[in-house]
């Protein structure tokens, strides 16, 4: 034995740490893909829903096995997140209904307010 190496009943003693935990291998579980597969799936295709919004709707297709926390331990180490809200932005829109945004083409073909009112020499508002 190294000066340095101790035993493992010892060093577990000194770290408060059961010799049984130290020694636990987690068996690999054979129904865990699947799962893993349709929460990745379902994830990339609803994707502004959480994991608690996809373990329900797993639940209500037949996987009754996609309890929340399990689904949330498979959204953790995918890494998966719901993406940041964008924020709102203006539009100017086509009157035919289409989603269009509408940029300026040339010269004085968008206008914008630069103000609301103005007041005259009296201290009346102007509009």
């Amino acid at each position: 034995m190294d000066q340095h190496s101790i035993s493992e009943r010892t060093a577990c003693s000194l770290v408060g740490l059961s010799r049984a935990a130290y020694r636990y291998m987690p068996l690999p579980r054979d129904d865990e893909e699947p799962l893993r597969a349709e929460v990745i799936r379902m994830a990339s295709t609803y994707g502004r829903y959480g994991y608690r919004f996809i373990a329900g709707m797993m639940r209500n297709a037949g996987w009754g096995q996609a309890t929340t926390a399990k689904v949330a331990r498979i959204w953790r180490q995918e890494g998966l997140k719901i993406p940041q809200k964008q924020p709102p932005r203006g539009r100017l829109w086509l009157s035919d209904g289409s989603c269009m945004r509408l940029r300026a083409t040339h010269t004085n073909h968008v206008w914008s307010y630069d103000f609301v009112f103005i007041r005259d020499a009296y201290g009346g508002k102007i509009r």
